[in-house]
């Protein structure tokens, strides 16, 4: 049985199927759209970069190629042995299998902070979102990136699968915590039908799945996101 942090949240599509969601993070936002826009916001040269919620470290070496250290932090300790793996190579990442909600970080010791899919879904993140302000330096940054469910076809597909959601309801929460928001228009773009097929079928329910099969024709689906953002 894998190694899980206490408290973590579980994160099916990753978790169960770390193979087809590394296909996932291949082909979201080939244009970048998301990185430019959080550096546009904070950048990150020279930083000390918190990625929480790294999964297998896909972003890692991206972020750690201007950033002065790039800290991954993965609840899942058998995802977080393969960032460290992906990373061998790289002397300014470490990466740490723990939660969102007990960083092992000192106080004020990180200058940008992300969360891409991970953990800061709205209502019952509160512990996470303490840490974030324990962390994060004056000056700093944080950012989460997630789907934005009443848009496209892939926030209809994902409504249906998860019913409890209310769009309505995340957005107050981030209202009352002060957070600052931004729509991204993003794209996942695959080489092969075979791997655009097999990530719906990790992201949605069965039945959700092959309607959303059904309904995309060719490489490419519509992703829409928000970006969320606060300044400390």
């Amino acid at each position: 049985m894998p190694r899980i942090a206490r408290g973590a949240i579980p994160s099916p599509n990753i978790w169960n199927a770390p193979q087809v969601y590394e296909l996932e993070n291949r082909a979201v936002d080939p244009e970048g759209a998301a990185d430019a826009a959080m550096r546009e916001l904070r950048p990150w040269a020279g930083a000390t970069v918190l990625d929480i919620g790294c999964g297998t470290g896909f972003h890692l070496p991206v972020l750690a190629a201007d950033a002065g250290a790039v800290i991954g932090v993965e609840p899942h300790g058998d995802l977080a042995g393969l960032a460290r793996r992906r990373c061998a190579n790289l002397p300014n990442v470490s990466v740490h299998a723990a939660a969102a909600q007990d960083l092992p970080l000192p106080d004020a010791s990180v200058d940008v902070a992300m969360a891409r899919w991970a953990y800061f879904f709205g209502p019952g993140c509160e512990p996470g979102l303490r840490e974030l302000s324990r962390v994060v330096r004056r000056g700093g940054a944080a950012f989460v990136i997630d789907l934005d469910a009443t848009r496209g076809s892939f926030g209809r597909w994902f409504s249906r699968t998860v019913p409890t959601y209310s769009a309505r309801e995340v957005e107050a929460f981030w209202v009352r915590q002060g957070w600052q928001r931004r729509t991204l228009d993003l794209t996942m773009t695959f080489e092969r039908r075979a791997d655009l097929e097999a990530v719906l079928r990790i992201e949605f329910a069965p039945e959700v799945a092959e309607q959303a099969v059904a309904e995309t024709p060719g490489l490419e689906i519509f992703y829409p996101n928000v970006l969320r953002w606060r300044y400390f």
